[in-house]
């Protein structure tokens, strides 16, 4: 870049060189012209004012370094020239200046001469007796001119470039080096050029985002690890748990009254597994937006009362009284994953309830969306843990859910699911006394473009 800004700015420098200099020669021709012009005419003057009073005596005795004149008779034949043969020359009545000194008294004009071969700038006067005294200088032309002056003006124009390079040089290094001196970690920081605020704005942003991708990849890369480790350790349990009973079982050292209990137990661990397996597929499917599930219009509260009809023996057996309320109310969805909204919100308000506690289901359709409110009576969520619940895995009461067989999947595949819908959830719960989740789902009833969250994963 260095190099272009030197290069441009050389060019610039010659450019303007060369201009001025045409300039000041014109300026200097049309100068010198003019002087030249303006002594002519005196000279012409005086000698028309000498010959008039002397006649050839005077022009005998005349000496003009570098002047012609020349005496010529109103017929037009020349009575005199300084510098030639007056005889031998052509009749003059037809030159411009001639003529127009007979009609004005004076006669200007410049022209090549035949004779001289030279451009010459002539002069004449019209004498009291009708003869006309006409006087000749040679012009310089431009190119004349110069040569003249050359020698002088390769010196100034050498000096000029040397100075210019230089010029160059210092001002190409100045403005490059603020440059060069951008701080791409902070590029908005001492901005000399205003004019790169716009690009060094957007390199700002570029590089807040490209470092919010990072933290976001790293964080998803922790999330990753932690979920595999997560998933290792709740499978290893159950399996563990199979793996000792049914090695019992095979070796033959279990009483038979005691047959019954450890294949109850073998088949609790494996549908524990199986349920927790079946929960993993699903948030995998909803990590990925739910792109391959069939969304259409749907009644919210007949998808409740199904989630309730499955989960009525587990409440019956639990003590918890479930019950759904509402009306009809149509948003356009995926069933199975509203489905799931519900009955992992059911399941785990009966799974953390007291005995002889409730859970309460409710659909209602507002002017310009769907509420579902799932309330129970349970042991709350502390305030602590409210920010970390709808984290894979996550179980505020773990003693507790590993007794009622919870996979701390489950409110997890509801933030996802409610995300694909575009719904919001607000909890409201007090420790001890009880927990409510409220959905907002947007009331369409046409097809309309599903948020993204294949990248949303749990903070």
């Amino acid at each position: 870049m260095t190099k272009r800004i030197f290069q441009s700015i050389c060019i610039v420098a010659v450019t303007v060189l060369l201009a001025s200099l045409a300039l000041v020669m014109g300026v200097l021709y049309d100068y010198f012209s003019r002087v030249q012009r303006e002594q002519l005419s005196a000279q012409a003057d005086l000698a028309a004012k000498g010959v008039a009073d002397l006649g050839r005596d005077y022009l005998m005795e005349l000496e003009l370094e570098g002047c012609r004149i020349s005496w010529i008779a109103a017929d037009g034949s020349v009575l005199y020239d300084s510098q030639g043969d007056s005889s031998a020359m052509e009749n003059h009545l037809d030159r411009e200046e001639v003529q127009e000194a007979l009609k004005t008294g004076r006669g200007e004009s410049s022209r090549y001469s035949d004779t001289l071969t030279k451009k010459l700038t002539y002069q004449a006067r019209l004498l009291p007796d009708g003869t006309v005294i006409r006087l000749a200088v040679s012009q310089y032309t431009a190119w004349v001119l110069l040569m003249g002056v050359l020698q002088p003006l390769l010196a100034v124009a050498t000096l000029a470039a040397l100075l210019s390079l230089l010029l160059a040089y210092r001002l190409s290094a100045k403005l490059v080096k603020p440059l060069n001196e951008v701080d791409l970690s902070d590029p908005l920081k001492n901005v000399e050029y205003e004019e790169l605020r716009p690009l060094l704005s957007r390199i700002d942003s570029q590089h807040r985002q490209l470092k919010r991708d990072r933290e976001e990849l790293e964080k998803n890369e922790q999330i990753r690890r932690e979920f595999t480790a997560n998933v290792s350790h709740e499978l290893k349990t159950p399996l563990h748990s199979i793996s000792g009973y049914a090695e019992l079982l095979a070796k033959g050292i279990v009483r038979p009254e005691d047959v019954q209990k450890f294949s109850g137990k073998i088949y609790s661990e494996s549908q524990r597994m199986s349920s927790l397996v079946e929960d993993i597929i699903e948030l995998s499917r909803l990590d990925t937006g739910a792109e391959n599930m069939v969304r259409e219009e749907t009644d919210l509260y007949l998808i409740a009362r199904a989630a309730a009809d499955s989960l009525a023996m587990a409440a019956k057996e639990a003590g918890v009284e479930l019950k759904v309320s509402g009306e009809s109310a149509k948003i356009y969805g995926v069933p199975q994953l509203l489905y799931g909204i519900c009955y992992n919100l059911c399941d785990n308000g009966i799974k953390y309830n007291r005995e002889k506690g409730k859970v309460e289901m409710s659909v209602r359709a507002l002017d310009r969306e769907v509420e579902l409110k799932v309330s129970d009576t349970g042991i709350g969520i502390p305030e602590e843990s409210r920010e970390r619940i709808f984290e894979r895995f996550y179980r505020v009461d773990k003693s507790r859910s590993k007794a009622v067989g919870g996979t701390g999947l489950g409110l997890s595949i509801v933030k996802h699911a409610a995300l694909i819908h575009r719904a919001s959830i607000e909890m409201d719960s007090v420790p001890g006394s009880g927990t409510s989740f409220t959905l907002h789902f947007p009331r369409d009833t046409q097809e309309r473009k599903f948020n993204d969250i294949s990248g949303d994963k749990e903070q």
